[in-house]
Protein backbone atom coordinates (compact mmCIF):
# COMPACT_ATOMS: atom_id res chain seq x y z
CA UNK A 1 0.00 0.00 0.00
CA UNK A 2 2.88 2.09 -0.19
CA UNK A 3 1.03 4.30 -2.98
CA UNK A 4 -1.97 6.15 -2.73
CA UNK A 5 -3.91 3.75 -5.36
CA UNK A 6 -2.87 0.97 -3.36
CA UNK A 7 -4.30 2.42 -0.34
CA UNK A 8 -7.34 3.58 -2.34
CA UNK A 9 -7.81 -0.21 -3.42
CA UNK A 10 -7.20 -1.09 -0.22
CA UNK A 11 -10.07 1.13 1.82
CA UNK A 12 -12.49 -0.02 -1.31
CA UNK A 13 -11.58 -3.82 -0.61
CA UNK A 14 -12.32 -3.28 2.99
CA UNK A 15 -15.74 -1.46 2.63
CA UNK A 16 -16.42 -4.04 0.39
CA UNK A 17 -17.16 -1.87 -2.58
CA UNK A 18 -16.48 -2.75 -5.71
CA UNK A 19 -12.47 -1.14 -7.14
CA UNK A 20 -12.95 1.33 -10.61
CA UNK A 21 -10.15 0.83 -13.48
CA UNK A 22 -8.73 2.93 -12.97
CA UNK A 23 -8.71 3.45 -9.27
CA UNK A 24 -7.34 7.01 -9.16
CA UNK A 25 -8.54 9.55 -6.45
CA UNK A 26 -11.54 10.44 -8.66
CA UNK A 27 -12.83 7.54 -9.02
CA UNK A 28 -12.31 6.67 -5.86
CA UNK A 29 -14.41 9.83 -4.56
CA UNK A 30 -17.49 8.68 -7.19
CA UNK A 31 -17.60 5.14 -5.54
CA UNK A 32 -17.29 6.29 -1.90
CA UNK A 33 -19.75 8.85 -2.72
CA UNK A 34 -22.32 7.22 -4.05
CA UNK A 35 -22.08 3.57 -2.00
CA UNK A 36 -21.19 4.83 1.20
CA UNK A 37 -24.82 4.34 2.95
CA UNK A 38 -23.38 3.43 6.56
CA UNK A 39 -21.46 4.94 9.29
CA UNK A 40 -17.87 4.02 8.84
CA UNK A 41 -14.60 4.70 10.53
CA UNK A 42 -11.35 4.27 8.63
CA UNK A 43 -8.78 3.82 10.72
CA UNK A 44 -5.30 4.99 10.04
CA UNK A 45 -2.22 3.74 11.94
CA UNK A 46 1.33 4.94 11.34
CA UNK A 47 -0.03 7.82 9.52
CA UNK A 48 3.14 9.50 9.56
CA UNK A 49 5.52 7.12 8.04
CA UNK A 50 3.12 7.03 4.88
CA UNK A 51 3.26 10.94 4.84
CA UNK A 52 7.06 11.08 4.80
CA UNK A 53 7.57 8.24 2.55
CA UNK A 54 4.92 8.59 -0.03
CA UNK A 55 4.95 11.60 -1.92
CA UNK A 56 1.83 10.57 -3.86
CA UNK A 57 -0.56 11.37 -0.29
CA UNK A 58 -0.19 15.07 -0.99
CA UNK A 59 -2.29 17.53 0.18
CA UNK A 60 -4.68 17.33 -2.64
CA UNK A 61 -5.24 13.40 -1.50
CA UNK A 62 -5.75 14.61 2.20
CA UNK A 63 -7.97 17.45 0.50
CA UNK A 64 -10.41 15.00 -0.87
CA UNK A 65 -10.52 12.23 2.45
CA UNK A 66 -11.46 15.65 4.22
CA UNK A 67 -14.00 16.49 1.55
CA UNK A 68 -15.30 12.96 1.86
CA UNK A 69 -16.33 13.22 5.66
CA UNK A 70 -17.57 16.58 5.70
CA UNK A 71 -19.58 16.88 2.25
CA UNK A 72 -19.98 13.84 0.62
CA UNK A 73 -21.44 11.04 2.32
CA UNK A 74 -23.99 12.26 4.89
CA UNK A 75 -22.04 12.11 8.03
CA UNK A 76 -21.32 8.55 7.56
CA UNK A 77 -17.60 8.53 7.28
CA UNK A 78 -15.26 9.20 10.15
CA UNK A 79 -11.39 9.01 10.72
CA UNK A 80 -9.46 7.96 13.31
CA UNK A 81 -5.44 8.92 13.31
CA UNK A 82 -3.04 6.92 15.56
CA UNK A 83 -0.05 8.57 15.64
CA UNK A 84 2.46 10.15 18.42
CA UNK A 85 1.64 13.78 18.28
CA UNK A 86 -1.32 15.85 17.33
CA UNK A 87 -2.38 15.12 13.72
CA UNK A 88 -1.50 19.23 12.71
CA UNK A 89 1.80 18.72 14.27
CA UNK A 90 2.26 15.32 12.12
CA UNK A 91 1.02 17.39 9.18
CA UNK A 92 3.58 20.47 9.87
CA UNK A 93 6.67 18.31 10.50
CA UNK A 94 6.22 16.78 7.62
CA UNK A 95 5.28 19.67 5.53
CA UNK A 96 1.83 19.17 4.88
CA UNK A 97 -0.87 21.80 4.79
CA UNK A 98 -4.19 20.34 4.04
CA UNK A 99 -7.17 20.95 5.99
CA UNK A 100 -7.44 17.36 6.44
CA UNK A 101 -5.46 17.51 9.79
CA UNK A 102 -7.53 19.92 11.14
CA UNK A 103 -10.80 18.01 11.22
CA UNK A 104 -9.69 15.63 14.59
CA UNK A 105 -10.88 17.66 17.07
CA UNK A 106 -10.75 15.25 20.22
CA UNK A 107 -7.54 13.79 20.66
CA UNK A 108 -6.68 11.02 23.78
CA UNK A 109 -3.40 10.44 24.94
CA UNK A 110 -3.33 6.72 25.55
CA UNK A 111 -0.53 5.19 28.20
CA UNK A 112 0.27 2.17 29.83
CA UNK A 113 -2.72 -0.39 31.04
CA UNK A 114 -3.46 -0.76 34.43
CA UNK A 115 -1.72 -3.67 36.17
CA UNK A 116 -4.99 -5.23 36.35
CA UNK A 117 -5.58 -4.79 32.65
CA UNK A 118 -2.09 -6.04 31.76
CA UNK A 119 -2.53 -9.21 33.84
CA UNK A 120 -5.69 -9.56 32.24
CA UNK A 121 -3.72 -9.46 28.90
CA UNK A 122 -1.31 -11.57 29.99
CA UNK A 123 -3.63 -14.34 31.29
CA UNK A 124 -5.22 -14.29 27.77
CA UNK A 125 -2.40 -16.67 26.51
CA UNK A 126 -3.52 -19.36 25.06
CA UNK A 127 -0.68 -21.30 26.94
CA UNK A 128 -0.57 -20.21 30.52
CA UNK A 129 2.43 -18.11 31.71
CA UNK A 130 4.24 -19.13 35.14
CA UNK A 131 3.99 -16.55 37.93
CA UNK A 132 7.28 -15.52 37.71
CA UNK A 133 7.18 -14.99 34.02
CA UNK A 134 4.12 -13.01 34.49
CA UNK A 135 6.16 -10.64 37.13
CA UNK A 136 9.10 -10.29 34.63
CA UNK A 137 7.21 -9.42 31.72
CA UNK A 138 5.16 -6.70 33.94
CA UNK A 139 7.86 -5.14 35.30
CA UNK A 140 9.88 -5.48 31.81
CA UNK A 141 7.02 -3.70 29.85
CA UNK A 142 5.68 -1.49 32.46
CA UNK A 143 2.47 -2.41 31.02
CA UNK A 144 2.59 -0.20 27.78
CA UNK A 145 0.36 -2.71 25.47
CA UNK A 146 3.20 -2.66 22.76
CA UNK A 147 5.79 -3.54 24.85
CA UNK A 148 3.70 -6.15 26.74
CA UNK A 149 2.71 -7.64 23.39
CA UNK A 150 6.52 -7.96 21.96
CA UNK A 151 7.42 -9.99 25.45
CA UNK A 152 4.42 -11.80 25.83
CA UNK A 153 4.66 -12.77 21.85
CA UNK A 154 8.39 -14.21 22.43
CA UNK A 155 7.02 -16.32 25.66
CA UNK A 156 4.33 -17.75 23.77
CA UNK A 157 6.56 -18.91 20.44
CA UNK A 158 8.67 -20.34 23.43
CA UNK A 159 6.45 -22.63 24.85
CA UNK A 160 5.13 -23.70 21.97
CA UNK A 161 8.58 -24.88 20.72
CA UNK A 162 8.64 -26.55 23.47
CA UNK A 163 11.97 -24.71 24.70
CA UNK A 164 12.26 -24.29 28.42
CA UNK A 165 15.33 -21.82 28.51
CA UNK A 166 15.28 -18.05 29.18
CA UNK A 167 16.14 -17.26 25.57
CA UNK A 168 12.99 -15.38 24.59
CA UNK A 169 13.43 -12.85 27.51
CA UNK A 170 16.76 -11.72 25.75
CA UNK A 171 14.87 -11.95 22.28
CA UNK A 172 12.54 -9.70 23.78
CA UNK A 173 14.05 -6.94 25.23
CA UNK A 174 15.83 -6.72 21.77
CA UNK A 175 12.83 -6.46 20.16
CA UNK A 176 11.88 -4.08 22.64
CA UNK A 177 14.41 -1.47 22.14
CA UNK A 178 13.06 0.92 19.18
CA UNK A 179 10.03 1.57 21.83
CA UNK A 180 12.45 2.52 24.95
CA UNK A 181 11.16 5.53 25.05
CA UNK A 182 7.83 4.73 26.55
CA UNK A 183 9.65 3.66 29.13
CA UNK A 184 11.58 6.98 29.52
CA UNK A 185 7.96 8.82 28.91
CA UNK A 186 6.12 10.55 31.56
CA UNK A 187 3.26 8.72 30.62
CA UNK A 188 5.23 5.80 31.78
CA UNK A 189 4.96 7.56 35.39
Amino acid sequence: MQSREGLLKYILESLKMQVPTPCDLDHFMDVVSEKLHFPTVILLDEISVGLQRCPELDDGFWESLRSLATNHTGGNLAFVLATPESPIEMARSTGHSSPFFNIFGYTAHLGALTETEARELIASSPIPFTDEDVEWILTQSRCWPLLLQILCRERLFNLEEGENDDNWREEGLRQMKPFAHLLDSKLAE
